[in-house]
């Protein structure tokens, strides 16, 4: 395929019409790395053809980046720069809408101290965490596209030059998010159409539980929170303006009980966490709480995900992707979750989203934490399908219905 002109803007435009759907008169917030430049340009170009009041970019630079964790003390990363927490907060409050461009390096941070990306994380977090809660609860529209770096493409496909490396990654990235066909909206639409009979099916059976086993040793039992509800694909906000936050997006998602996990669960693909892979790791679950883990690769890694606070050592989401969809169907390890999470099946540590409770848009944080969900500064993402994995949906009657066999929708 021949990355041309005519492609990227197709890309463009589906990001800003389809991913953030950007209103007339809506300030646009983008979060680029300043390797995206070029492409970055266009989406701003796109977004004030359709409208858009202000674009504002905020770029970012993770080689800076990495020479700042390489070379300044712990306590520069402990502390998170107030301009910088409330310029995000203050456009949310305007009713901005946000585009966040996922290109990082999938290993460019693994000679730093673990303590620092930890810090760093947990003081953004803290900071942040009324503009976050924002976007959990769609009160803004949101979306994440990724777009070829060469750390990442190199990653990807190691044995190619940079430049085929590069140009491989936007074919797949095309492919996935249908942007390679003749009407990649019309394509989206139709897309949505099949998620929502998923969704809808597993909203009217109402599981009290799901019951996991594959041959890598997971055996699990993840409880429901009573009154839960499946979503996915199209989100909206509370003016019903709707929005694609992942592009791509194959999952159905819901809200585990907190204390009702138990069992253990094994990774099925690498988690690209702070700029470390953790790889090969299992968590083992009693009363709902992470009680032992383990990881073959990115051991210290993953203790800092799980240890950064209470609610990070439980679930709060858990996510039905088939094995048989265009991710994985590609047969490539993306290193990035939001690609990786979107070809397999996955769980989540840390906060849930109050959407997956009816009337969840109108609820406080106490009120699903008294349903039995889950809050945290944090909210990872990561990866248990197989082409084995089977789900049993169990209901309050103790009836099992088959949800997935052998990897894929049984329904």
């Amino acid at each position: 395929m021949k990355i041309n002109d005519e492609l990227l803007r197709k890309y463009a435009k589906l990001s800003v019409s389809i991913g953030v759907n950007v209103q007339p008169n809506q300030i646009l917030v983008i979060k680029s790395p300043v390797e995206c430049v070029n492409f970055t340009r266009m989406i701003v170009d796109e977004a004030y053809k359709i409208g858009a009041k202000e674009v504002v970019v905020h770029w970012s630079d993770e080689e800076c980046a990495k020479l700042k964790y390489l070379n300044s003390p712990i306590d520069v990363f402990e502390s998170y720069p107030d301009w910088m927490k409330e310029s995000m907060l203050t456009y949310a409050k305007e009713g901005a809408c946000f585009l966040s461009i996922s290109a990082s390096n999938p290993e460019l941070l693994k000679d730093v101290d673990p303590k620092k990306i930890a810090a760093a994380q947990k003081s953004s977090s803290i900071a942040t965490r009324e503009f976050s809660e924002r976007l959990m609860s769609n009160k803004n529209s949101w979306s994440i596209i990724a777009l070829p770096t060469k750390g990442w493409a190199t990653k990807v496909f190691p044995n190619l030059s940079e430049d085929e490396a590069i140009n491989k990654l936007w074919e797949n990235i095309f492919n996935i998010v249908r942007v390679d066909q003749e009407n990649p909206v019309k394509a989206w639409e139709y897309h949505k159409k099949n998620l929502i009979e998923k969704i809808n099916y597993l909203n009217e059976k109402s599981f009290k539980c799901l019951h996991y086993t594959n041959s890598l040793g997971t055996d699990l039992n993840l409880e429901l929170v009573d009154n839960h509800l499946w979503i996915g694909g199209a989100e909206y906000t509370p003016e019903g303006i709707e929005f694609i936050a992942n592009m791509p997006t194959e999952e159905i998602f819901s809200m585990p009980k907190k204390t009702g996990v138990n069992g253990k669960v094994f990774s099925s693909k690498p988690l690209n966490y702070g700029g470390n892979l953790i790889n090969n790791f299992s968590l083992t679950f009693k009363d709902g709480r992470v009680v032992d883990f383990e990881a073959k690769e990115g051991y210290e890694s993953l203790k800092s995900l799980i240890e950064t606070d209470e609610g990070s050592h439980f679930l709060g989401e858990v996510a039905l992707v088939p094995f048989n969809s265009p991710i994985s169907n590609s047969n490539i390890v993306f290193f990035n979750t939001l690609y990786d999470e979107n070809a397999s099946c996955h769980l989540a540590l840390g906060k849930a989203y109050n959407l997956c409770v009816k009337d969840g848009s109108n609820k406080t944080t106490e009120e699903v934490l008294a349903l039995g969900g889950n809050d945290s500064l944090t909210h990872v993402d990561f990866m248990i399908g197989t082409s084995d994995l089977n789900i049993t949906g169990i209901g309050f009657d103790d009836s099992k219905t088959p949800i997935f066999i052998d990897g894929n929708w049984a329904i």
